[in-house]
Order: structure tokens, then sequence, then C-alpha cells
């Protein structure tokens, strides 16, 4: 197949999640015989934080402005088998409105952000990157939330076919390195910063730091402000290039995640970075939500702390072949379920899907 994404980014990790999510799911797709191209808006916070310029899995086409690309837009658009929208791409709502007009057989939507995306519509017509209004005429919904948020996409918003697309892992990338000692610690945790995940971090990570200055813990991620005061034995790392990730989380005897408030309340949204750590043998301690249970064992393949006081002792107390053992669970769980490859079928499975339905192959010849 000939595939158009239209994402926020493949080029750049930088502060945020789509880029490690389209690497993973765009290579193993190249790897099964599709031909890609993504458009990405050329923006300075992800230019000047580039760490893959040049995929060998996909052709990107870097723009400035929209009407200056509309050229290349329309004709990879009509020549395309299936085109796809990502949310928070910048000029999301003008990109779904020429998919629509183009001879694209199937036209999709891929919601990265999907509680996120229907708060919005809730309250107004549109969001930043997609109206109501188009979501009648898509004949593909892809979602990274699963669960009953699916059905009110379909009930509420008159999507035609929705399914679940959740993040992957790429285990060429993702597996258990050598500790390295710059990143040994007791506890770790990778995000973005965000006031709505801050309490979390305060409670799990930074007031165990606080109970025991002896133990090292790591906090990685940007845009945390200067105002932002961190325990002693905290140590800050503002940005961490992606090819360092895995050494992180190989090094750490924990790994803490964190999920944003509006995809604790939906509930079936498993982060990226979960299935990464998990990837690589970590053993992770993590809030929780509605619908963990269906990516992860709990206290099997994943630590659920209440409080400070679970993550104290999990600190303290568990052995190394306890820590062990879960991040063993946890590793043969995704690699089973969560790899690349076997996303990459889904996507197959749900594109097809789609061009199967009476009235859509009629419209699409």
């Amino acid at each position: 197949m000939k595939i158009v994404i239209f994402g926020l980014s493949v080029t750049s990790t930088w502060g945020n999640g789509h880029g490690t999510t389209y690497r993973a799911l765009l290579r193993a797709l190249h790897e099964r015989g599709h031909a890609i191209t993504f458009f990405e808006k050329d923006v300075k916070w992800y230019a000047l934080n580039r760490d893959l310029p040049n995929p060998d899995f996909c052709q990107v086409r870097l723009y400035k402005h929209w009407r200056e690309i509309l050229p290349q837009v329309r004709a990879e658009l009509n020549e395309a088998d299936v085109a796809m929208v990502g949310s928070y791409f910048p000029d999301g709502i003008a990109a779904i409105d020429e998919m629509l007009d183009a001879k694209a057989a199937v036209k999709a939507f891929y919601d990265i952000d999907t509680p996120v995306t229907i708060s919005a519509l809730r309250q107004r017509e549109e969001s930043d990157y997609i109206a109501r209004r188009q979501i009648p005429q898509l004949d593909l919904y892809l979602s990274f939330t699963g669960g009953p948020m699916l059905r009110e996409i379909e009930r509420e918003f008159g999507a035609v076919r929705t399914a679940p697309l959740y993040c992957s892992v790429d285990p060429q990338q993702y597996y258990q390195r050598r500790v390295n000692h710059d990143f040994a610690c007791d506890l770790s945790y990778m995000g973005t910063y965000a006031p709505d995940r801050q309490p979390k971090l305060e409670e799990f990570l930074c007031e165990p730091a606080r109970r025991r200055p002896d133990r090292k813990f790591i906090v990685a991620g940007p845009q945390y402000p200067e105002t932002q005061r961190w325990p002693e034995n905290v140590r800050r790392i503002p940005h961490l290039n992606g090819r360092w990730h895995p050494e992180l989380y190989s090094s750490s005897r924990l790994t803490l995640n964190i999920t944003r408030r509006d995809m604790t309340i939906a509930g079936y949204s498993p982060s990226v970075r979960l299935f990464e750590a998990a990837a690589c043998k970590a053993t992770i301690a993590s809030d929780n939500w509605p619908g963990l249970e269906e990516f992860f064992t709990p206290e099997k393949e994943i630590l659920l702390p209440v409080g400070s006081d679970d993550v104290m002792r999990y600190v303290t107390e568990l052995s190394a072949d306890e820590l062990r053992r879960v991040g063993e669970q946890a590793q043969a769980r995704v690699l089973a379920e969560h790899a690349n490859t076997r996303r990459a079928m889904e996507f197959e499975r749900a594109a097809e899907a789609a061009f199967s339905i009476p009235q859509l192959a009629a419209n699409n010849p």
C-alpha cells in the first residue's frame, strides 16, 4: 500500500510521545512492504531537537507554510491507498478537508490524544486539529484509547468505524542493555512536565527521595518550571535523547509511569513509555486507571502503588530477584502483544475492514 500520513512529528521526540509512536509503527509497516510519505510541519522546537532527521522507513516532507505545500499534498493524497491525519497535526483541519476531497481509498484519523480531543469536541465544534463535522465523513477513526470511549465516538460523533490502535514498541530499538552507571538509580521517571501529573510525581518520587536521601533518583524530561525545587538526591535531565531511553530503563531498579488526568479518567490509554520500559525489562511502578489490567497483570507484571509508602517499600524492601521477575514478565507480555509488527498488522486489518464496507467500496472503485 501507499500510505500518506500527516503527523505532529516523526523526526523529533522532544517533548512528545508521538515521535516514538510513529517511528515504531512506520518502521514495521515499511518492513512489511508499504511505501510511506509523512508530512510534518517544520517548527523551531523540533528543528532544534531533531534526533532522526532522515528516517529510512518513510519519506519525510517538511514544510513551513501549508499553502506552499498544497500541490504536493494533493498529488500524494490522490495516489494514496490509505491517507491518515494524526492528532495535534498543526494544520489538521485543513489536512482532513484535503484528504476528504481526494481520491485516497481509505481516509483515516489517528487520535493519539483521544480523551483530549473528545473533551474539546464536547465543548465546541472543533479542536485545534479536527472538526466535529469531519468525523462522520471519515472511513476510519483509529484511537490510542480503547474501551467505552470508542462507542461514544461512534454514537455521539457519528464515526462510521472505530478501532483501537495503541502505541507499540520496536524491539530492535528497545531491549535490555548493560547497566550504564551514568543512569544507575533506585527510581527513575521520564516525562514532559504536565501540571496534572506533578502531584503524583511529588508523591511517588519526590517524597520517597526526601525520606531516603541515601538513595538515587532521576527525573528526565523538558519544560519543568525553573521554580520547581527538587530534593538533592534527584538528578534532573532536561532532555534525554531517544537513543539513551533504553539505557535509563535498563539502569533503574524501578521506573515510574504517571498518566495524564484525561487519560486516567478515560482509561484504556497505555502510554508508549509503558511499553518501551517493559521491553527493556524494566520494573514499572505506575498509577492505576480503568483497563490497565488488559495490558499488564497487577503485581505480577507491573506494580501499582497507592501512595508514597508503597513506593518506599518497593525501593527498600523488594529484593533484586523480586524486581527482576516483574520486569521479565512485563517484557514477555509486551513483546507478545505490543510489538510494532503486531501493531502494523492491526493497522492493515483496520484499513482493509474500512475499505470493505459496501458503501465505502462503492465510493472508491
